[in-house]
């Protein structure tokens, strides 16, 4: 196929890109889709408007924070589950309150983990968030036995349909709610 000559050969282009990557694609990579040929502006002005011409379908383009991708519309995902009837991991109350913990306050020690949930760290809470992807150590605090700092990682953020920690809920509307005692 030649370069793309108009606009509407440009978002094909971008669709077809989007839609077969197996991952977010940055800005960056997609205007190597176009040889150096196209400004960021443009390519901005291009996303905009295929976002709006799968608005009527049943996929939408989203920004995730490493990028853009193409993904089923929240009403269809009960169905879209049953192709991969495998059970979706269950995470313990441990691990959804270290998470929680590490997202709202980055970056933070174990020492910090334990001082907020008033207990011991399971080392096999942290590798579980590790293997995950959903946090990593990005630094040591300088203070004697310079303990690991943890932070969430990008891949956190796109599992979550995030583009920054800005969008996490404030942690107000938490401390509203009501928690099961059986949780």
């Amino acid at each position: 196929m030649k370069e793309p000559e108009n606009i509407i050969e440009m978002k094909q282009v971008l669709e077809a890109a989007l839609l077969t990557s197996p991952q977010p694609l940055s800005l960056d990579d997609m205007l190597k889709l176009f040889a150096g040929r196209m400004e960021r502006a443009t390519l901005r002005m291009l996303l905009d408007e295929l976002k709006v011409d799968w608005e009527p379908r049943t996929m939408e383009l989203v920004q995730v924070a490493t990028g853009y991708r193409f993904q089923a519309k929240a009403e269809y995902s009960e169905f879209i589950v049953r192709l991969n009837p495998e059970k979706q991991p269950k995470y313990s109350r441990a691990v959804m309150e270290t998470l929680a913990i590490i997202a709202y306050r980055q970056p933070v020690t174990r020492g910090d983990i334990e001082e907020i949930r008033g207990v011991a760290v399971n080392p096999n809470v942290m590798r579980q968030l590790q293997e995950r992807d959903w946090i990593d150590v990005v630094g040591h605090r300088e203070v004697p036995g310079r303990p690991s700092l943890y932070a969430t990682t990008k891949h956190f953020l796109d599992d979550l349909n995030l583009r920054s920690l800005a969008e996490l809920p404030p942690m107000e509307d938490f401390a509203q709610q009501e928690m099961p005692l059986d949780s």
